[in-house]
Formats: C-alpha cells, sequence, structure tokens
C-alpha cells in the first residue's frame, strides 16, 4: 500500500531498495563526483568556511560549577545558550552574587578616581597572584570583598577628615588675611577719618536720607563693623546692594584682590578683604543676610590693636599645627593610595572575570535535586577534546564527588553560530565581510577571494609608483611598530588604520604593480623597462644640415619629443615588437593620451567585472555542492552562469579580439544591435565572420535561461512539500495500524528512506516563495547590466587621480620651476607636497577604498552571499578583558 507513495523508479523495485537504486543512478554518481572535480584546495584553507559546531549539554554539579565555568572562561571556546531566558535578572540563582560583584566594581571605580586624582600610576598586575589567577576560588573572593570594603572605609574617612582639616585651614587663613589687611583699616592715620565717618553715621537714624537729618537729636546710634572676604568679580554688586538696601548708611572699606583657597570649595579664589561700617541693629541684619546672599565669608575682628595682635598670633600657631597634620595625613593617605594602586589592576581583573562567571552561572539551568546545574553550549568541534580534558583536571583540583559530564545534543533544528579562525593578517578582510553581514553558517566566506581582490580592484583605481610608495612606508611603519603601537591608545581614526596596516600593505603593493603598468609616477612617465616602440618617420628629404638627407625612420637613439621640430611624425614600424611592460610612456602629454587611456580602462574594467562576478556566481556553485541543494544548482547556477557570460561575457571576448585583430569595429554599435537588430550584422561591427548568427543563438540561450531561473524552483519546491506531508501522513497510520495490532515498532522508524525535507517544519507559502524567486530572477537580470556598469568606477576613479595627479605636478610643480625662481620653487614644492598627501593620500585613497568596499558587497557578494547568520561570541576573559569599560574609566 505503500509503494505507490515512493518516488518515480523502475516497478520491479521496492520501497526498500529505493536507496539503493538512486546511489547507483549517474546524477547520484555526479553529485559525489562533482566536488571533488571542483576541489582547488579551498576546503584545505581554514577561511574557506565557518567552524563545524557542536551543540552539547554540559551538567555541572553545584560545588564545582563555579570553578568549571571559570576554568571554561580561560580556553574561552564556548557559546552558552540562555535557558532561564523567562526569569528576570533578579529571580537567577545567583543574582546576590552578581549584585555583590557589581558593588565591588563600584568600590574600585572609586579607588581609581582616587588614584587618578592623586597623580599615582597604576602598574600592571602581577603575574601568579592569588586574586588574579587562572582559578578564584570563593574564599579570595570573599576576602577581596572584606578587604575593598575595609579599604573603601579607611578612605572615605580620611578623605573625610582631609576635607575638614583642610577647611580649617582655608579659614584660618582668610582670617589671618583679614586680621592683616584690615588691621591697616584701623591705624592712627585712618583712626581720625573713621571717627569723623562714625560720629557721622552716629548722629542719624538709618530710617532717613543719609547723613541729611537726625530723627531726635538725642538719640544716637552705636557704630559696628563687619569684616570678610569676598570674590573679587561680585564686589560690584555687593557695594551696590549694600548701599540700596541701607539708603547708604555704610560704609565700605576694601583691601587690594589676593589669590586664596576658598573654604567650602576648595579652589583657589581671586578675593578681597572688606570692611562694613554701619549704624543700628537693623542695617547688621541687613549686611548679614547681603553676606549670606553673595557667599561672603564672615570673621570676627577685635577692636582692640592688642587683642588683635593677640588673635593673629593665635591664628599662626593654629595654622602651624594644622599644616602639620595635613601633611601627616597627605603622607599616611599616600601610602594607602600607593599600596591600592599596587593591586588595583589585578582586582579589577578578578572582579571582571568573577561577574562574568556570575552571569554565566544564571544562563544555567538547575536540576530538580538541586546539586547539579546543566548548561547548553556551541563548541566548535575540534575544541571539543580541549573542553572535555579542562572539565577533568577541574574536577579533580575541585576534590567533588561528581564529575563534569559532556553530552553533544544531535536532534536539534537551532543553527549554529558561524566562527572563522583569524590572524592580524585576514582580521581587517574578514572585519570587512561581517560589515556587510556574517555569513551563514558553513557557507562560503567571501574573506578567502576578498584577500586577493579588494587590494587589486583598489589598485586598479589608485595606480602610481610614487603614491603606492607612501602608501607602503606608512603601512610599514605601523608593522614595524606593531607591538608598541599595540599597547597604546591611538584614538578612533589611528586605531582604525592600524588594525587594518596589512589591507594598506597589501593595496601599497598592488599600487605599486598597477602603478608599473599605468607608467606612472607622482603622474611622470617611466622608461624603466625601455625607451618607446614608436619612431620618428621622417616623409621628405631635408635641405639644410639640420635634417636627415634621406627619408625614412629616424635613429634609434633619437628623442622622440623632437620628431615635430623637424617635420617628422611618430609611427609605428611593422617590425617593432609591443612595450615590454604596460603603457608606453610616448603617450604621456600627447592629444591622443585622454582617448587612448579612457578607450583601454573602460574595456579594462568590464572585463574585470565580469571575471569578478563570475567569481561569486561560481562560489554560489560550491555552496550548492556543499549543501547537496540540486534545485539551486540546475535551475540558479547553471542559467544564471549562462545568461551573464553569453552576453557579457561575449562583450569581453569581443574587447580582446579587438585589441588582438586591430579591428576597428564600434563594440557598442554592436552590443546595441544584438538586442535591437538580432541578426544583422554591418560592417561598422563586424569583427569575425558569422557573428551575426552566433549574436541571435546567444541571445536566445540567455532569454531561455530567465523563465528556467523563474519557474522550475518554486514548483518543484512545493512538490516536494507535498512529498513530505504524504510520507509524514503514512507514517502516523503506520503508527497507529502497529498500536492497533500491538505492535512495539516506534512510529519513528517505520518510515523509509531519506528525502529533502523543505517546509517540514514551517509554514510552506508557495505564492510567497513564487513572488521571492520573481524578486531574485529580476535581481539579477537587471542587476547583470547595472552592475557591469557599476564596474567602470574603476576606469573613472583611475582616470581621475592621474589627471589629478598630473595637474598638481604640471601646473605647481613644473609651473614654478619654469619661473626660474627659487623662492617660488620652494613654495610651489610644499603645495605640491601637501595637495599630495592632502588630496591623493587622503581622499583619493579613501574614495578608492569606499569605491572598493561597494564593488565586494553589492557586485560580488549578492551573487552567492546570504550573510543572515549570527556571530559565535564565546564565553572568553580575555574578549571580556579586552573590551573598553568606560564606567572603569577615571574621569
Amino acid at each position: 500500500g505503500h509503494q505507490g507513495r515512493c518516488p518515480r523508479r523502475p516497478q520491479s523495485k521496492s520501497c526498500a531498495d529505493h536507496t539503493q537504486f538512486w546511489d547507483s543512478h549517474p546524477r547520484a554518481t555526479f553529485a559525489r563526483m562533482a566536488p571533488k572535480i571542483l576541489d582547488f584546495g579551498f576546503n584545505n584553507i581554514d577561511l574557506w568556511r565557518s567552524e563545524a559546531m557542536q551543540l552539547v549539554s554540559i551538567m555541572l554539579p553545584t560545588e564545582s560549577a563555579h570553578e568549571c565555568i571559570h576554568a571554561l572562561g580561560e580556553v574561552g571556546l564556548l557559546q552558552f545558550k540562555d535557558l532561564n531566558g523567562n526569569k528576570s535578572a533578579f529571580q537567577r540563582n545567583y543574582a546576590s552574587q552578581v549584585r555583590r560583584c557589581d558593588e565591588m566594581a563600584r568600590r574600585l571605580r572609586f579607588f581609581q578616581d582616587q588614584v587618578h586624582k592623586a597623580g599615582l600610576e597604576q602598574p600592571a598586575p602581577v603575574a601568579g597572584s592569588d586574586l588574579g589567577g587562572s582559578i578564584a576560588t570563593h574564599f579570595s573572593f570573599d576576602a577581596l570583598e572584606a578587604k575593598l570594603e575595609e579599604l573603601e572605609k579607611e578612605l572615605l574617612e580620611t578623605n573625610s577628615n582631609m576635607e575638614r582639616l583642610q577647611r580649617s585651614h582655608s579659614e584660618l587663613k582668610e582670617m589671618q588675611l583679614v586680621l592683616d589687611t584690615a588691621g591697616n583699616f584701623f591705624d592712627s592715620r585712618a583712626t581720625a577719618q573713621l571717627a569723623s565717618a562714625g560720629d557721622a553715621l552716629g548722629n542719624f537714624s538709618e530710617g532717613e536720607s543719609p547723613l541729611l537729618e537726625a530723627l531726635g537729636g538725642d538719640k544716637v546710634a552705636k557704630v559696628g563693623f563687619v569684616a570678610g572676604t569676598i570674590q573679587q568679580e561680585k564686589v560690584l554688586a555687593f557695594e551696590r546692594l549694600l548701599f540700596r538696601a541701607t539708603r547708604g548708611n555704610v560704609f565700605l572699606k576694601q583691601g587690594p584682590p589676593g589669590i586664596i583657597k576658598d573654604p567650602a570649595t576648595g579652589e583657589e579664589q581671586s578675593k578681597v578683604v572688606f570692611v562694613v561700617f554701619f549704624a543700628g541693629e537693623r542695617a547688621q541684619a541687613k549686611i548679614n543676610k547681603i553676606c549670606e546672599v553673595f557667599n561672603a565669608n564672615k570673621y570676627p575682628f577685635p577692636e582692640d590693636i592688642a587683642r588683635q595682635r593677640q588673635t593673629s598670633t593665635e591664628v599662626s600657631g593654629r595654622l602651624r599645627e594644622l599644616q602639620s597634620t595635613n601633611e601627616a595625613g597627605d603622607r599616611r593617605r599616600d601610602a594607602v593610595l600607593r599600596e591600592t594602586a599596587s593591586q588595583l589592576e589585578e582586582w579589577v581583573t578578578t572582579v571582571r572575570k568573577e561577574k562574568a562567571v556570575y552571569h554565566t552561572l544564571n544562563k544555567l539551568s538547575m536540576d530538580v535535586t538541586s546539586k547539579v546545574l546543566i548548561a547548553e553550549a556551541w563548541v566548535p568541534v575540534f575544541a571539543q577534546q580541549q573542553v572535555a580534558e579542562v572539565l577533568a583536571r577541574t574536577g579533580q583540583a575541585s576534590h567533588t564527588q561528581l564529575a563534569a559530564a559532556v553530552q553533544p545534543i544531535v536532534n536539534t533544528q537551532e543553527t549554529p553560530p558561524t566562527h572563522f579562525r583569524t590572524n592580524k593578517f585576514t582580521y581587517c578582510f574578514q572585519t570587512i565581510v561581517d560589515a556587510y553581514g556574517v555569513a551563514r553558517y558553513r557557507e562560503v566566506n567571501p574573506a578567502v577571494l576578498t584577500l586577493m581582490t579588494f587590494p587589486f580592484l583598489f589598485a586598479v583605481m589608485f595606480g602610481d609608483v610614487g603614491h603606492a610608495a607612501l602608501m607602503l612606508l606608512f603601512s610599514g611603519y605601523m608593522i614595524f611598530k606593531e607591538k608598541h603601537l599595540m599597547k597604546q591608545d591611538l584614538g578612533d581614526m589611528i586605531s582604525l588604520l592600524f588594525a587594518g596596516r596589512y589591507c594598506i600593505l597589501l593595496m601599497g603593493i598592488f599600487s605599486v604593480y598597477t602603478g608599473f603598468m599605468y607608467n606612472e609616477f607622482f603622474s611622470m612617465p617611466m622608461e624603466i623597462f625601455g625607451r618607446t616602440g614608436f619612431r620618428c618617420w621622417q616623409p621628405y628629404a631635408g635641405i639644410d644640415g639640420l635634417l636627415p638627407r634621406e627619408t625614412g625612420y629616424a635613429p634609434k637613439g633619437f628623442d622622440s619629443r623632437n620628431c615635430k621640430t623637424w617635420g617628422g611624425e611618430l609611427k609605428w614600424p611593422e617590425d617593432q615588437h609591443v612595450y615590454n611592460f604596460g603603457i608606453d610612456p610616448v603617450w604621456h602629454g600627447r592629444k591622443t593620451e585622454l582617448p587612448f587611456l579612457n578607450s583601454l580602462k573602460m574595456k579594462m574594467s568590464i572585463i574585470l567585472g565580469v571575471v569578478h562576478m563570475d567569481f561569486g556566481i561560481i562560489n554560489s556553485l560550491y555552496n550548492n555542492l556543499f549543501f547537496k541543494d540540486a534545485v539551486s544548482l540546475i535551475f540558479e547556477f547553471i542559467p544564471q552562469m549562462l545568461f551573464l557570460n553569453l552576453i557579457f561575457g561575449y562583450l569581453c571576448i569581443l574587447i580582446i579580439s579587438k585589441w588582438v585583430s586591430g579591428s576597428y569595429a564600434d563594440l557598442y554599435h554592436v552590443m546595441i544591435n544584438m538586442f535591437l537588430k538580432p541578426g544583422s550584422m554591418d560592417a561598422q561591427g563586424q569583427v569575425f565572420e558569422g557573428q551575426g548568427g552566433l549574436q541571435v543563438f546567444l541571445l536566445l540561450i540567455a532569454l531561455i535561461c530567465v523563465p528556467i531561473m523563474l519557474l522550475p524552483k518554486p514548483f518543484i519546491l512545493r512538490r516536494r512539500h507535498r512529498q513530505s506531508l504524504s510520507k509524514k501522513h503514512d507514517i502516523e497510520m503506520t503508527g497507529l495500524m502497529h498500536e492497533e495490532n500491538g505492535s512495539s515498532t516506534s512510529p519513528a522508524h517505520a518510515g523509509g528512506g531519506g528525502g529533502d525535507a523543505h517546509g517540514e517544519h514551517g509554514e510552506f507559502d508557495f505564492s510567497e516563495i513564487l513572488v521571492h524567486q520573481m524578486i531574485h530572477t529580476i535581481e539579477f537580470v537587471l542587476g547583470s547590466v547595472s552592475n557591469t556598469a557599476s564596474y567602470l568606477r574603476l576606469w573613472a576613479l583611475s582616470l581621475a587621480h592621474s589627471q589629478l595627479s598630473s595637474v598638481f605636478y604640471d601646473r605647481v610643480l613644473m609651473a614654478a620651476i619654469d619661473m626660474d625662481n627659487i623662492g617660488a620653487v620652494f613654495i610651489a614644492f610644499f603645495v605640491f607636497a601637501c595637495a599630495t598627501l592632502g588630496v591623493l593620500m587622503v581622499m583619493e585613497s579613501l574614495s578608492a577604498f569606499l569605491h572598493a568596499l561597494r564593488l565586494h558587497w553589492v557586485e560580488y557578494q549578492n551573487k552567492f552571499y546570504k550573510g543572515d547568520g549570527y556571530q559565535f561570541m564565546p564565553f572568553s576573559f580575555k574578549e571580556i578583558l579586552a573590551e573598553k569599560d568606560d564606567e572603569a574609566q577615571p574621569k
């Protein structure tokens, strides 16, 4: 009854023989042999595909769970899954330990701030110390917590005492300044003036206009004064408010300004000493309130000169005592901070590790007995043995009865993370690819070919030997000083350049090569590979001795630049071979230079673009073979390869044929008529015989490829989905029949051979798949045209770079040399150097870099790269400690 559900095959076969039949089929043989035939050694490259990952279940005894997770953090090759996603941070098993770590981190930030303010350096952590060792025990963690708490209390108490003593010292300094300055106001010469002012103030009531009339002749108010200090910039406003509040019934005397430390803020400020004389208690109250508003510090000042001297002596003595006390306190605080600074980095490392361990422990689930913690983690296959060994050693060291166990989880539908093992050379290129999107698990990594194609396409746009030499010097310096620069804070911009130092090195090397190809050194032509192949042709015999006596070519040593001087013209001898390497230097400075280079670089850009896109489509072949996706291989890779190369690959063949044969065919005319007038061919576009019929054939095949890319794959996927549903239904029915018959056979084993399970684990929407395939087909067809045109940026930027360099050289440097003025030459060279560094080396290189980046992201990677994976983020102390913790930095 189940034979009707089998795929098509000879009727003599049974479902049990189905797998054997198809394994012997030629199509299956090709599927097995194709990866071997197309294996060019890519599988031996680590970056070719992401590392194989395995989901494992780890069971850890609670007694040694902390030590095991700590040891795994040192290994740094496990990405733990959060098995408590439905719990909040406060409901987790180790929430209290995380809070303790946060409190310790706060104290360490406080210590760092104190050490920074004291101007002390933090030495590197001592290797092999107990608290910073590879396995931090609970005892060391608890001991560190107690030590930090005790140290914080000591520092807070010391700071509080120091602030109080410093405030008292500043107050006494201000009081001494008041005594010294205000004492001069009461000397013998000022006494008479103050007495007369006091009599005037004493004879008038404060409620009336100043010094005009007395409220009563028998009422005399007592004259008083207030002394203190105030900031210099507030004196004018202070005096104005005093005058208005008391209606002029005050007399303000102030001393010269001076720099003194403010008792409240501890900052040095420019202050003046003032003495305000007044009459009446109401005026005194107003003056006191105004002093509070202006933050003026008031100090008692005795009227008697003897008491003034006595008070000054007492203040001086107390200042000496406070100075001694402050110095002793500073020495004690400095000793505590030095001891703290010597271990601060080690403590920070320990606390950050402990916090990371407890965060990871919070991701683990507890079993019903509360004796075992269960973890699930992704681990690279190559590291499974290492993880097992580390857990075994840690379990033995912790002396627990139960040992940690690691078991692989085989039947999982989760997508593994993507992990590439990079080094300092490949890191930059992998970062460029990851910036577009993280690779899907085990798909072809674009970074392998990007290692070479990215710097090469950059060099096509930046080719100049001189500019490339400067780039090589810059990258060579960073590589030579690599170890020294890695220890320094280089800032954002320099850090980016330093991270890409090897990419810049390759860009410089390739730019030297293309510079020799373009024959340019700071826009100057070179004759390293020989003189020009063009010869000067004399069409008529000369008359005087300056011209040749006979017609023909000038001697080989003749300078071709003087050809027009004696009436000749440049020609290419028939027996002359092509220039040895690159572009002939004779083109430089000619009127035909620009048309010649435009034609050459434009055609070269198209050829490079088509080859680059072919690489991308071929990478999709490797993906299809690896994932055994025969549908995509037949109905996507083959028609895409045919469509692109039958049109634009044919154009590249025409370009090369034109170069080889010397044809004058207009390729624009050829490509336009290929679509508008198929089969017709005139003399203007003729390159070879039979060209018109060939173009019709190529166009028909390319058009047939479009429906092949569009229609078959969605219908095949729908057919597979229906077959999988039927197979699943048959398995369920078989299981029910076995249950009715009392059979113990599991329904899971009742199924036959394999098959593609598209849509088995999710809803299958045929319309969505059809629309997606339609978009993909339209994008590829239209993109083939737009992407090919996009590679013309190689021509445009190469031309722009060459012309800018030529302008700076001819119009700036050479123009000054022609002036025959040494001063102008120095100025012109300075301008030329600044323009070369600023415009060509910075702006032009950045522009070429961005355009090369676009060509790889859009034109190359969209042919095969999915980029919908997620990064492997292992629990690693190395990564955790390398991250910048802004909160830990002193502010």
